[in-house]
């Protein structure tokens, strides 16, 4: 699995940061999945080894601006690319007005289908490769994470073992892969007596904003990947004239810890915390770690991350 953040900006696009968009690519795949689209979203693809054309479904976590002003944008570069593949978008209710009130009012003519599905909290959706469970946040708005679980890894065949008995790889091996029972130079092979053991599917959650990470609860056990804001330090925060509802790092890093989260990328950052200002990124990462010990990383845009099915995170770029 791929991740590819388009975005990492809190709120607002800053000179370093953009606001919030992932892609998410799975191994051997053609096509690819975005999750929220904020403004100037279609510029950050053009930087990024991405295609819209391979664009084949978005998620929104929340209705807020800079995770769907970019939406009437990308859609109409997908047209004028003419990468007319349909697409389909899941969002909270209002995603379908949102969007078709942007069509309607430009006049653009998009030549691909949208398929809208409106979710509601703990809906769960299969694809071919994984599912798709929707969890409720805390926001100042109905808000979403995306408990993504892949298929596992069922049906491998032990070829060492095959062989030596005979069997060199051929199309029986497809056979046996369905369950077939076959007959080899007079032997009957059973095919459960042939496969190994399943491979567990990668389990990652892609968080909209939310203030209280540990509402994802359960999920967050032995979780592979969390994404998850961490808007400011716990000290800015509790300094701020007027709470919003977003993470600290500290309940972040508290939060990974009780659940032995394996891997935690942090995004959705503060203008605030920047190369020119006084307050640097890195403060964000010590706060999270003086309360996590397992790997973090600060997400940068354009950056790509890759999560093996070992549940090992390695950054690409």
């Amino acid at each position: 699995m791929k991740f590819t953040f388009l975005g990492t900006s809190a709120g607002k696009p800053t000179r370093e940061r953009n606001v919030s968009a992932l892609g998410l690519e799975f191994d051997q795949d053609n096509k690819w999945y975005l999750f929220d689209c904020g403004e100037g979203t279609q510029h950050q693809l053009q930087k990024s080894p991405l295609r819209i054309g391979k664009l084949d479904t978005i998620f929104i976590t929340h209705l807020h601006g800079d995770h769907i002003f970019g939406l009437p944008g990308l859609l109409a570069s997908k047209k004028m690319d003419e990468a007319l593949r349909p697409v389909t978008i899941y969002g909270p209710a209002g995603i379908r007005e949102f969007v078709e009130c942007a069509i309607r009012i430009s006049q653009m003519h998009l030549g691909f289908e949208i398929t809208y599905i409106e979710y509601e909290p703990y809906d769960t959706f299969t694809f071919d490769r994984f599912s798709v469970t929707v969890l409720p946040l805390v926001h100042s708005i109905p808000s979403h994470a995306f408990y993504i679980k892949e298929n596992d890894i069922s049906n491998k065949l032990d070829e060492a073992k095959l062989r030596a008995v005979g069997l060199e790889p051929s199309p029986l091996y497809g056979e046996l892969k369905k369950g077939k029972t076959i007959i080899h130079e007079g032997k009957t092979i059973e095919p459960t007596d042939y496969m190994l053991s399943p491979v567990p599917g990668r389990k990652v959650i892609i968080a909209g904003d939310n203030q209280k990470p540990e509402i994802l609860g359960e999920y967050l056990d032995n979780l592979d990947l969390l994404i998850h804001e961490a808007t400011y330090t716990q000290a800015v925060y509790d300094n701020l004239a007027k709470k919003v509802l977003h993470t600290t790092a500290r309940d972040l890093g508290i939060a990974c810890r009780h659940h032995n989260v394996k891997n935690l990328i942090a995004t959705h950052i503060s203008a605030r915390y920047n190369d020119n200002g006084t307050l640097g990124e890195e403060i964000l990462l010590h706060e999270i770690k003086s309360h996590y010990k397992n790997p973090v990383h600060i997400a940068h845009d354009l950056e790509q991350y890759y999560l093996s099915r070992g549940g090992t995170l390695q950054r690409e770029n």
